[in-house]
């Protein structure tokens, strides 16, 4: 892989890793404000699965870049 190449997926991986906190906080918020996934009004229940979903969604990103950040490591030693 080349360096300009691992550069531009590490960067989007900081990124990835920031929009995945500020999201995580943003669904600790929610749960504060409106009480327990076991406890929540249904009304509720939808915007956090949302939530919840699209954090989900930025996690697997985040890990498919680890992966091929490692296999490239592993390939140039």
């Amino acid at each position: 892989m080349a360096e300009d190449d691992t550069q531009s997926r590490m960067q989007l991986y900081r990124e990835l890793v920031l929009r995945y906190e500020k999201l995580d906080e943003e669904i600790d918020a929610f749960i504060a404000k409106h009480g327990s996934v076991d406890q929540m009004a249904t009304s509720y229940l939808a915007k956090y699965r949302a939530l919840a979903r699209q954090r989900e969604d930025l996690q697997n990103e985040m890990r498919f870049l680890e992966r091929q950040l490692k296999l490239d490591d592993d390939q140039t030693t």
